[in-house]
């Protein structure tokens, strides 16, 4: 047994030497310079300092001295090094690099970041962005790219060509499918990133511009300013193109993207669509090229045109869509069809589906090119005496009082409906986005169906209490803009637990925060011939099913006035004195400055029969 195991151990070790020699095989690569002189210094150290505490000591003073010495000094060993990489390049033989397969997606496209920025734009602002073109962008949900989904579509991406090879077809990618996809005008003047220097120079010395870029977080400071005038249509155009529309593989906003916004009031006439386009074929040519490791330009583009244009149900059908789709994709709907590619066993097991989408019925643009002869004409096929009728290019709907005209209308047919000499439009249904989408609200509005989903929609608008101040936004929103603007304007409160709340005579109203979850309430201060009236109400839509109980105590002495009720809601702060059940104050409850002292305890339920601790 020992010979046996001998035999085996010497086998084993025979094995790891020839495995060390094949190694030793490859031509190391040359040292440095520094590597030369370290050699010699710690030879002449060790012998002059034997009494040094070893190599450490050693390396240590070599350290010392080369750095203390002079460039003509180190060229010895600086000469010596070059020759020694002269001689290896030209005797060791050439390697072929092994292609390396990139398997995670580095990019720059940022659409939270974008997404962020868009919460805390003011009234004004929004109304600033929309002047300029980019209103869709206001209306982005998508807060996270599906890196993986992008990096196979960067794959099947032709630059050449400018399409996309996906499920056995080849679809052509245009500057109207951005406008569709992004909502950004894909006609008008050509937009040139490109110009003399000095035309420039005083916008890249404001926004303090290096040969790097623009720096991100200088914008999103400058965003964070309440003002929106031209100060801030730049701002915000230049923040959208460095971390969405068009960003490089750098991190920083490229400052060339100044020369065309010199002047704000022509944005709006620009062609985006054919911009971005070419920006985003621009730099996955780079990609594909190796020339850069990140992939820049609009991906989440990509991404969206890949779910609209592949359908993954079972009868190849796509649902009707929202124009521009941006706001038809937010994390819910893009997490269900993630998880619907992986239940067909991937990307690319869809169906391709062209859907053509008409906004005028007398002069239709079809983004797919139908298979038809060019002297073909197409006729609407509706008679006079149908529901529609074509009235010089308008088109009118009367539901009860309502008209819808042609522009508010999204007609989609469908490739299998068109027959050459005539085409069949087929009318899903009138829809459009709810009048509250500016408020966080993803409803669609089928008008067609009498829907008055807009008479109980939770994000109707709500306006800050405070009369100096004309915010008006969804109560979540208006929840995060009181704390932060008018943090020391109110009183804030926990839930369930008694509260001790004064009111001045000339004081109508006080503004109570949870601090649980940030909802607002007003304890609103009526006058009557004998005393004050107090109620508390909740700022929120007055659809809102959500209701609080609350409980107000007044004392004076031995004598107290208790009541319990359930607040209402109100949009904001109560005109008036509203027909509820409220809470009387006698004048002899008041101090002798005229205060009114309170308890006040509001629960998270509607339970009545419960007291606060």
């Amino acid at each position: 047994m020992l010979v046996k195991r001998n035999a085996e151990e010497n086998v084993v070790l025979e094995g790891k030497r020839k495995r060390k020699k094949k190694k030793q095989v490859t031509t190391p690569r040359p040292a440095c310079s520094w590597v030369y002189f370290s050699r010699d210094f710690i030879k002449e150290y060790s012998a002059s300092h034997p009494e040094s505490s070893g190599l450490k000591a050693a390396t240590k003073a070599a350290s010392d001295a080369w750095k203390s010495m002079s460039p003509e000094e180190k060229a010895k060993y600086t000469m010596r090094a070059r020759e020694v990489w002269d001689n290896y390049l030209s005797t060791a033989p050439t390697r072929t690099p092994k292609p390396r397969k990139q398997a995670k997606l580095v990019t720059r496209c940022s659409p939270g970041r974008l997404f962020n920025v868009i919460q805390r734009l003011t009234t004004e602002q929004k109304a600033a962005v929309k002047s300029m073109g980019f209103g869709s962008l206001l209306d982005l949900r998508c807060r996270t790219l599906r890196r993986s989904l992008c990096l196979w579509l960067l794959e099947r991406f032709d630059t050449t060509q400018r399409s996309l090879e996906i499920c056995g077809e080849r679809i052509p990618l245009t500057p109207k499918d951005v406008e569709l996809v992004m909502g950004l005008a894909a006609s008008g003047k050509d937009v040139v990133n490109s110009g003399p220097d000095d035309l420039i120079a005083d916008l890249r010395h404001s926004y303090d511009a290096t040969n790097h870029g623009i720096s991100v977080r200088l914008l999103e400071e400058r965003l964070a300013e309440p003002e929106a005038g031209e100060e801030f249509k730049r701002s915000f155009v230049l923040y959208a193109l460095g971390t969405l529309l068009s960003p490089t593989a750098r991190l920083d906003v490229s400052p060339s993207f100044l020369h065309f916004l010199t002047n704000m009031d022509v944005v709006h006439q620009y062609n985006w669509g054919k911009f971005l386009l070419d920006r985003l074929v621009c730099e996955v040519s780079r990609f594909h090229q190796g020339k850069q490791r990140a992939v820049g330009g609009c991906l989440l583009f990509l991404q969206l045109f890949y779910y609209e244009s592949i359908s993954v149900e079972e009868n190849g059908a796509l649902a009707p869509a929202v124009v521009p789709f941006l706001s038809s994709w937010g994390e819910d709907e893009i997490t269900e069809r993630e998880k619907r590619e992986r239940e067909l066993g991937g990307y690319g097991c869809g169906e391709v589906v062209c859907r053509e989408r008409c906004f005028d019925l007398d002069s239709c643009e079809f983004i797919g090119q139908l298979d038809r002869p060019p002297e073909c004409n197409i006729s609407s096929g509706v008679e006079h005496d149908a529901p529609f009728e074509h009235k010089e290019n308008q088109v009118e709907e009367q539901i009860g009082e309502f008209t819808l005209e042609e522009e508010n209308m999204l007609v989609f047919v469908r490739n299998k409906d068109i027959v050459c000499g005539e085409i069949e439009l087929v009318v899903e249904s009138v829809r459009k986005q709810c009048r509250n989408r500016d408020y966080g609200c993803d409803e669609i509005v089928d008008y067609m169906k009498n829907n008055d989903h807009e008479e109980t929609c939770i994000y109707g608008p709500c306006s800050c209490p405070l009369p100096d101040c004309n915010f008006v936004s969804s109560s979540e929103h208006l929840s995060l803009h009181f704390s932060s603007k008018h943090w020391d304007s109110g009183r804030r409160f926990r839930y369930n637990t008694p509260l001790a709340v004064s009111l001045g005579i000339n004081e109508e109203f006080l503004v109570l925060q949870a601090e649980e979850d940030g909802a607002l309430f007003l304890l609103n201060k009526g006058t009557e011939s004998i005393g004050n009236t107090v109620i508390i109400t909740s700022i929120r839509p007055i659809s809102s099913e959500e209701r609080f109980a609350y409980n107000l105590v007044s004392g004076r002495g031995n004598s107290s006035l208790r009541f319990k009720s359930v607040t209402e809601n109100f949009p904001g702060r109560v005109e008036g004195f509203p027909k509820m059940d409220f809470l009387l104050v006698p004048f002899c409850f008041f101090t002798s400055s005229g205060q009114l002292n309170l308890e006040v305890c509001i629960q998270n339920t509607t339970e009545l029969t419960a007291d606060c601790p």
